[in-house]
């Protein structure tokens, strides 16, 4: 079995968190190499893209936290075989990468600015997007996004409204998520109580 590294923030969310819960599922070692961002900020010119997470596998790095879902996916029994299901899988997780884009385009304003951007952020298209992907959780069944179990796609999905309700970005809202797409709420609570989720997070703890 091949070693693995993955380099990410210190944090539990994020794009990291969903590659360690698929690595504690498939029960394949993971060297969870967590860093601050002054050490990131140092790291960044070494880095492919200068973006992290980073996987390597062997020591070869590779990135793009989706691609890296799907391998370990795959090999967790957590990406659908069926070319239609993997595809709604694919949409959703890409639907969550727009999503942290239009967050991430807000790190660095101050003061009104950010005030201002976060609040349209809520009010616009992350509004919008979750109320998306409220449709997608519903095609899928309404209990997962893909194939009628946990996938990748739920888990990070998962990641992302428990993120977004612990209300840690200042001006949006930790009760956005509630009332502009309830049924992720339920979709986050059952995958907290998923045993595989939950014993990640408690050994965490």
């Amino acid at each position: 079995m091949p070693n693995y590294t993955l380099t990410y923030f210190d944090i539990d969310g994020g794009r990291g968190d969903p590659i360690r819960l698929a690595f504690h599922i498939a029960g394949i070692p993971l060297d969870d190499r967590r860093i601050g961002f002054e050490q990131f900020a140092q790291l960044k010119p070494t880095l492919p893209f200068g973006v992290i997470p980073v996987l390597e596998i062997d020591g070869q790095p590779v990135t793009q936290s989706n691609a890296i879902l799907r391998y370990i996916g795959k090999q967790a029994d957590l990406y659908p075989t069926d070319p239609v299901q993997a595809l709604y899988c694919d949409e959703a997780m890409d639907a969550l990468e727009d999503t942290t884009h239009f967050v991430v385009q807000t790190f660095g304003l101050e003061g009104e600015a950010l005030k201002t951007a976060r609040e349209n952020l809520a009010k616009g298209k992350l509004k919008a997007y979750l109320a998306g992907l409220e449709d997608l959780l519903q095609r899928g069944g309404g209990e997962y996004f893909a194939d009628g179990r946990l996938t990748v796609a739920d888990l990070k999905v998962f990641v992302q409204t428990r993120s977004l309700r612990a209300g840690n970005l200042e001006h949006l809202p930790a009760d956005l998520v509630d009332t502009a797409a309830p049924k992720l709420v339920e979709h986050m609570q059952r995958i907290a109580n998923d045993p595989r989720v939950a014993g990640y997070y408690s050994q965490r703890a």
